[in-house]
């Protein structure tokens, strides 16, 4: 696959087929995609093109994920929740305080679920784990909750 910038447009990505098939993506700046599919006597002819809004395109990657019909995979938007990355600055009130401390399921109703630290994952970190800054929080809960959390995990 390759990549090539449009300035003031977003990004295409192209890729060729093992069946020598050239499609690409050109991911737009407002969050659409359009897909193209190019004919196969003249790979620079474009055959079909499909523009896709955001949602759209989220389904398409949710049906080209390899998990998909997999029935122990949790799809977190269907459930009303979501999961996001969460940076604890360097300067944060937590820095080497214990998660317990935040009373982050207590005040927010979210889970942290695991810690980034460099190049190292802890998943479920027990309250007893001290946070260091520069940590990468997993946090699920609702959109309210991980809001609340962002800014809680944010105090200085």
């Amino acid at each position: 696959m390759s990549t090539t910038p449009l300035p003031g447009i977003g990004v295409q990505y192209d890729l060729t087929t093992r069946e020598r098939r050239h499609l690409s993506v050109i991911a737009h700046r407002d969050g659409t995609r359009t897909v193209n599919v190019y004919r196969s006597d003249d790979p620079d002819a474009c055959a079909q093109s499909l523009h896709l809004t955001g949602a759209e395109t989220a389904s398409l990657i949710d049906a080209l994920m390899p998990a998909h019909h997999s029935p122990n995979v949790l799809h977190t938007t269907d459930l009303g929740l979501v999961a996001e990355r969460i940076e604890l600055a360097a300067v944060s009130y937590w820095n080497g305080r214990l998660l317990g401390e935040t009373g982050m399921r207590t005040r927010t109703g979210t889970s942290i679920v695991a810690v980034l630290r460099r190049s190292t994952a802890i998943p479920s970190p027990a309250p007893d784990f001290r946070l260091a800054g520069g940590d990468t929080l997993i946090v699920i809960g609702t959109r309210e909750g991980v809001d609340a959390a962002a800014a809680i995990l944010g105090q200085e």
